[in-house]
């Protein structure tokens, strides 16, 4: 099933935050993403599901104009999302990261508030006071003189959860956040994320994990180029849903998973 919109919790805020229309995007000559819509309000966290090479990564650039779309277009609350760059935070894949860059953790977190004060300024009190407290937050104040190469999986994804924190954000964007991680590092993001939610953010979360913890989700989006499904948990991960995204792919372990997560 595929919802336009969703505001039916009474805890959800109507205020729209994010708005895709008809997009498609991809590189060179192959379309990662074809005629994708969708609208995100203020106040939920949404999980992006979908195989390798679904377009997740993509959909998630191409809302922050890194893959400039081929067609469609993307608007924050009303507005083109060029101009409100800043009120949105992206955390990508660890993957992506240089962890030999020479910085430490408190430099790396300190980044969001630079991008405010320019380049060439020392940090205000407040940007201090702002980090010292998400840092606190995601509990590596400890570590805040260490390089970021000297981390484990689970504290690096911290440090850059941290860093989005700092930004003060209004729309979160993050993807694979729970790749790699440790118990303690996934009870932390579910934690922030549901103080977030309870603040009025939106956060988009693209993930492979599959489990009890796509419960927490208000809905889930699941992807393969096209938008294939845009509903609650229970209506989204249906072994229907999972085959038209997955197809042969799809290893039999996930199916008996779907099943007794959500169709018992």
């Amino acid at each position: 099933m595929i919802l336009a919109d969703y505001d039916n919790r009474s805890h959800f805020s109507p205020q729209l935050m994010l708005e895709i229309q008809s997009l498609s995007a991809g590189y060179r000559h192959a379309l990662a993403l074809e005629d994708v819509n969708l609208i995100l309000t203020a106040g939920e966290l949404v999980g992006l599901l979908g195989p390798n090479g679904a377009g997740k990564s993509t959909l998630l650039k191409a809302v922050l104009g890194l893959v400039p779309p081929r067609t469609g277009r993307v608007l924050f609350q009303g507005q083109p999302l060029q101009r409100q760059r800043q009120r949105i935070a992206y955390v990508p894949q660890r993957s992506q990261i240089d962890w030999d860059y020479p910085i430490t953790v408190q430099n790396v977190v300190m980044m969001a508030r630079t991008a405010r004060t320019g380049w060439l300024r020392r940090p205000s009190a407040a940007s201090r006071q702002i980090v010292a407290e998400v840092m606190t937050q995601v509990e590596i104040s400890h570590l805040a003189r260490r390089p970021i190469g000297q981390l484990s999986g689970g504290q690096q994804q911290r440090v850059f959860l941290a860093r989005a924190l700092a930004q003060q954000a209004d729309l979160f964007l993050l993807d694979e956040p729970f790749s790699g991680v440790d118990k303690k590092t996934e009870s932390i993001l579910f934690r922030v994320f549901a103080d977030l939610r309870s603040q009025g953010k939106t956060l988009l979360v693209c993930s492979h994990e599959w489990g009890e913890s796509l419960n927490r989700y208000d809905r889930l989006l699941l992807l393969n180029q096209r938008l294939l499904a845009n509903d609650t948990p229970a209506a989204v991960m249906t072994l229907e849903n999972m085959q038209r995204a997955y197809g042969d792919g799809l290893p039999g372990s996930r199916i008996e998973n779907a099943n007794a997560l959500f169709c018992a």
